[in-house]
């Protein structure tokens, strides 16, 4: 028995509280994962008593995890090996077969190269049965291997303990598409037949989590972290989700996401479903098209091309919603171009916070438009879009020297918009990307004035800048992104990333002396969304294993 950490003794003895009823089936599928699976099962099983039974569901492996399941199950009462005899090709038939086999009167759902954090399945538990709810979720964070950062998936929906009576009370529910941060109750899942699909099906995720919404359960939120989703780039296989070099990846997806607005539609749930091709095109759209520069021309022609047949389903009152967000002026700028175009321009509006880079174009009317060349994506939008969430552009240019590092910025002026708003500061920082758990790594954090420039009388003609120092020798070794606020003078402010000046060498690394590093091996780039960040190796052994790397990926070309 777990003692009750808010319970106050009486008297000197101490008294433990009752065990709570074993109520819940965990059920781990993998395949192939002898590495890991071990540790997803005893996660599961480390729940303590909540937990009835762990079924493993092995998918015809042939690397000796079914065998390795037999023998944890050997002993451990409370575990189950179900093996298939045909490998499925994906994760839905597993979790059927686990549906099948589970006998507690609550599941949830572990990838075998996931954990369970310690309490998650009593505090789902607690918010099922405190509330009656046929479904409870809480927090996942993904965990990037091997540097251990963490983000959290969907935090806005899981900041305080919240009961619905309906899915429809919370119409963002829709961006969470992740089954394994939810216990359901079972038999809810088997009255309203609710399965994944099966076969080698993408995103199964998605599909089942419509399901799930369709047949308007009462919810129960919880901000309690419950689930640890690891995610492996390094790895030799990637996950489904992570493979995205291949256009059948992109209509898989499309696919799921089609099928998922169908069953909400179906089902009568007409503003979830609404909710559904917003969540494509804020969601879906910006990270595939964050990723197109990345890609080869035939990609990304067959991806504009699938795009703007999926796009055209669409109707007016899909586009009438948030029509200034980033991801709908993107989509538009893909159902009007006849071909791939402006790949760099959409990179930058893709990115989170998004960026508008110039130009600014206007129409015969003196309207915003994305070009002169294609005056039909309007951006009248951005006209009255709040300040805090316009997509304001900075360029940015690390100046290495080393008698002083300097990083020198550009504000851009927006239609007029940020004119309106003046701009007055700017807080420079610099971000550890390597952070460990939840707790945000900054330094160098610096605030500085922005100054008017440029000509014209027109006020997209002008520009603000501003100089931050850049004290290297503070950063240390890592990988570090700038991140900037825009603080104006109507009290609004904005929470940015830079643009990355490229070309003239803007981008070379540098070797520069430090007193307290000896040298410090310094190489800014641009990320995959076309922000500054820079790369620092401190000491001789530092450069020396930057080097290497270098030297290593050019002879592999």
């Amino acid at each position: 028995m777990r003692p009750d950490p808010h319970s106050t003794p009486e008297t000197s003895e101490t008294h433990a509280a009752p065990a709570r009823p074993a109520q819940v089936g965990v059920i781990v599928i993998g395949y192939n994962d002898a590495a890991h699976v071990g540790d997803a099962v005893r996660s599961a099983l480390a729940q303590g008593p909540a937990v009835a039974e762990v079924v493993a569901v092995d998918d015809c492996s042939t690397d000796g995890s079914a065998d390795l399941l037999d023998r944890l199950a050997a002993g451990e009462p409370r575990l189950r090996v179900v093996r298939r005899e045909v490998n499925s090709g994906g994760c839905g038939s597993p979790r059927n077969d686990g549906i099948d086999a589970v006998t507690a009167p609550y599941v949830m759902f572990l990838d075998s190269d996931d954990v369970l954090p310690a309490g998650a399945v009593d505090a789902l538990l607690t918010a099922a049965t405190g509330a009656h709810a046929e479904v409870a979720g809480g927090l996942c964070v993904r965990r990037e291997l091997p540097s251990g950062h963490e983000t959290p998936w969907q935090e806005p929906l899981y900041t305080a303990h919240t009961v619905l009576a309906r899915p429809t009370e919370r119409p963002r529910l829709v961006h969470d598409t992740l089954c394994v941060n939810k216990l359901y109750r079972t038999d809810f899942l088997r009255e309203h037949g609710i399965r994944f699909p099966d076969g080698r099906f993408l995103y199964e995720d998605i599909v089942f989590t419509s399901r799930v919404l369709a047949a308007g359960p009462r919810m129960a939120l919880v901000p309690d972290r419950v689930y640890v989703w690891h995610v492996r780039r390094s790895a030799e296989q990637l996950s489904l989700s992570l493979d995205r070099e291949r256009i059948g990846n992109w209509q898989a997806r499309t696919e799921a996401c089609a099928l998922a607005y169908e069953t909400l539609l179906n089902a009568g749930q007409k503003e979830l479903a609404r909710a559904a091709r917003a969540k494509f095109l804020d969601h879906e759209v910006r990270m595939y098209a964050r990723e197109l520069g990345l890609r080869d021309t035939d990609y990304q022609r067959a991806w504009w091309t699938h795009t703007k047949e999926y796009l055209a389903r669409y109707d007016a009152a899909d586009w009438e919603l948030n029509p200034g967000a980033p991801g709908r002026v993107l989509a538009r700028v893909v159902l009007e171009a006849p071909e791939p175009r402006d790949l760099p321009r959409l990179r930058e509006l893709a990115a989170r916070p998004a960026r508008l880079l110039p130009p600014y174009a206007r129409d015969a009317e003196g309207l915003p438009v994305w070009s002169a060349d294609l005056p039909q994506v309007s951006l009248t939008p951005l006209l009255t879009r709040p300040t805090d969430i316009l997509p304001i552009a900075v360029d940015a240019e690390l100046d290495v020297r080393a008698r002083g590092t300097r990083v020198r910025l550009r504000l851009h002026e927006l239609y007029g918009r940020v004119a309106e708003a003046g701009p007055g500061e700017l807080d420079v920082e610099w971000v550890a990307r390597e952070k460990r758990g939840n707790t945000e790594h900054t330094r160098g954090r610096t605030t500085v004035p922005l100054t008017p420039s440029g000509t014209g009388t027109d006020a997209d003609a002008g520009s603000w800048t501003a100089e931050a120092p850049v004290d290297l020798a503070v950063l240390g070794a890592g990988t570090w992104d700038l991140r900037l606020t825009v603080h104006f003078t109507d009290g609004a402010r904005r929470e940015i990333t830079a643009h990355a000046m490229t070309g003239a060498g803007r981008l070379r690394r540098r070797a520069v002396p430090s007193p307290r590093h000896g040298v410090l091996l310094v190489q800014p780039y641009a990320t995959h969304s076309g922000a500054l960040a820079v790369r620092l190796a401190s000491g001789v052994g530092g450069a020396v294993r930057v080097a290497r790397r270098r030297l290593k990926r050019l002879l592999r070309r």
